[in-house]
């Protein structure tokens, strides 16, 4: 059963990253909202309803780790999935240390990001206190 209530937030530079993720997620039962940018995400205004956060890393601007620091700092607790063409080991420890859900590298399998969707809802559902069944994408 997928969560419809609290959408998957995209948060990518690149337009046709995001479309894809939008479809996919979309076709799996998501609700998805996508911004170009981290300022655009944070200028949205209404990030504590988000279910899961799916940053690039590299953005220009703010980076996903910087919008990481930022929502911490402010006191929102949104799991975070990060997904990079750029990464590194440093990178990657950094961003899990800092909380995220998953790390993963372009180009992912679809299989794994769903999988590490379905595990940041999970964490999102038990962090507002929901007895709610666990996302599962077929």
């Amino acid at each position: 059963m997928i969560d419809n209530q609290a959408p998957v937030v995209v948060v990518d530079d690149d337009p046709s990253v995001r479309r894809g993720l939008e479809r996919l997620l979309r076709a799996t039962g998501y609700r998805v909202e996508t911004h170009a940018s981290a300022r655009a995400f944070l200028e949205s205004g209404d990030y504590d309803r988000a279910s899961c956060l799916i940053l690039d890393v590299r953005m220009p601007g703010q980076s996903g780790l910087d919008l990481q620091r930022i929502l911490a700092d402010a006191g929102h607790d949104i799991p975070i999935i990060f997904i990079t063409g750029h990464g590194d080991i440093p990178m990657a420890v950094r961003a899990v240390k800092a909380g995220a859900v998953d790390f993963l590298p372009k180009p992912f399998d679809d299989e794994t990001l769903l999988a590490a969707v379905s595990q940041a809802i999970t964490n999102d559902r038990r962090r507002r206190g929901a007895d709610v069944p666990t996302a599962s994408p077929e």
